[in-house]
């Protein structure tokens, strides 16, 4: 059952980059609306859920809090030093967006979904209710994790066939985690203090990166509208899964 409800998953974070795919004439408003969906999946969604898993403190803060804001230093320090590694062989100034760190953010998301996919499969090991309400919350912000995938691959300076096998994985990732599932048990712990990590490194990426790029060259209200519509639509798909 969980592993047929994970083709759901499947399904919703393919459509979730083709539309990124279907709307690049708009490039401004996808990046505003990925901004304003990987605002609202860091911030209403993952560091929630990490503080709830990892509730243990050092030094009197809570470890997932640390561990987001190492993810949010380590993903500024890979960013860094891959645009000036390019920039010392030559790479032009507003070519120094490195393609690696599209594809690494991508294989992170790719990551969160397998972990979607091993939520479903314990959660439905807890009984049939608990694990539909998991896999509707998971199936309804797949979408934002399609679009965001894509969308990632593809600013930094990646191939659009590297984009595609990105989104293809991101979509394969929740099917395989409900099957790893029934061979496996990640300790609540890890999971949090990984939610930490991953949030921090997510919020750089939309803050530093994808914000910023969506108003460069269209500083128009409506690039702010979807980045407020990208937040908005987490919180709706939060509270309806609460």
């Amino acid at each position: 059952m969980a592993v047929f409800v994970a083709l759901g998953a499947f399904l919703m974070t393919l459509a979730g980059g083709w539309t990124a795919q279907r709307v690049t004439d708009r490039r401004h408003l996808v990046l505003g609306l990925a901004g304003g969906l990987m605002l609202g999946v860091v911030g209403l969604d993952l560091l929630p859920e990490a503080l709830r898993a990892a509730d243990t403190e050092v030094y009197g803060v809570p470890a997932a809090l640390l561990l987001f804001v190492a993810g949010f230093l380590l993903a500024h320090l890979v960013e860094r030093l891959l645009a000036a590694r390019r920039a010392a062989h030559g790479a032009e100034e507003h070519k120094r967006r490195a393609p690696e760190v599209g594809l690494t953010a991508a294989a992170a998301m790719v990551g969160h979904s397998l972990m979607d996919g091993v939520a479903i499969g314990a959660s439905f090991q807890v009984g049939e209710g608990m694990g539909t309400a998991v896999a509707l919350a998971v199936i309804a912000h797949d979408f934002a994790d399609g679009f965001n995938t894509f969308t990632l691959t593809s600013l930094y300076g990646n191939a659009r066939r590297k984009a595609l096998a990105m989104l293809f994985a991101d979509a394969v990732a929740p099917v395989a985690g409900a099957t790893a599932s029934t061979f496996l048990t990640v300790p609540e712990g890890v999971l949090g203090g990984y939610l930490g990590l991953f949030g921090g490194a997510l919020l750089y990426l939309a803050a530093a990166e994808i914000l910023p790029e969506a108003h460069h060259e269209h500083p128009a209200r409506s690039t702010l509208l979807c980045t407020v519509a990208g937040a908005a639509f987490i919180w709706l798909v939060v509270g309806v899964a609460g």
